[in-house]
């Protein structure tokens, strides 16, 4: 059976949703959690103070939660990771330094973009889910809330009085759904 809808799964609701496809969406939260931890060190190793330091730190450890729960997931259902984790290794820290390099409130802006993008990616597969993978689904909207939360903590913290934030916000945004897609993929 096929979608006539574009971009809609070609499967009905409460239809058990494709393993290939699951395995996807593991691939591809594993990597971007993965990045997440990686703009974050890299945030860390340049941002030696400042008020925004103990925000970034706790949401790191937050991503690094994250990541755990998606290594566990990785094991249990043996899906390989993203074949470009080398490359999101070092471009995540290179973001993350970049950033931070330009001050605070850049090292923000890379969070709320980043965050943005993580929403809608989360919420469409949340919503692809549909009730099939209810501990799958659990996790993911769990996930979203986290990251709506480093969203608003970005922006408390300046954010958006970033020189050039719609340019950073676009190029980041960019980068983060060609990562996605990226990832689902290889």
């Amino acid at each position: 059976m096929t979608s006539d809808i574009p971009g809609r799964p070609p499967y009905l609701p409460g239809d058990r949703v494709p393993e290939g496809e699951v395995e996807r969406m593991i691939r591809v939260d594993h990597a971007g959690e993965y990045g997440a931890v990686r703009i974050y060190e890299g945030q860390l190793a340049v941002m030696r103070r400042g008020r925004a330091r103990d925000a970034i730190r706790r949401m790191a450890e937050q991503e690094a939660r994250h990541l755990a729960t998606f290594n566990q997931l990785m094991q249990s259902r043996r899906v390989r990771p993203t074949v470009l984790q080398p490359l999101w290794h070092i471009a995540g820290y290179a973001l993350g330094a970049a950033t931070a390099l330009l001050g605070e409130e850049a090292a923000m802006a890379c969070t709320v973009a980043v965050e943005e993008v993580i929403d809608e990616h989360y919420q469409d597969q949340a919503e692809r889910l549909g009730d099939a993978e209810p501990a799958l689904k659990h996790t993911i909207l769990a996930f979203r809330e986290d990251e709506l939360a480093h969203r608003e903590r970005a922006i408390e913290h300046g954010a958006l009085d970033t020189l050039g934030y719609d340019v950073i916000s676009g190029v980041i945004k960019t980068g983060s759904r060609l990562a996605i897609w990226l990832s689902t993929r290889l």
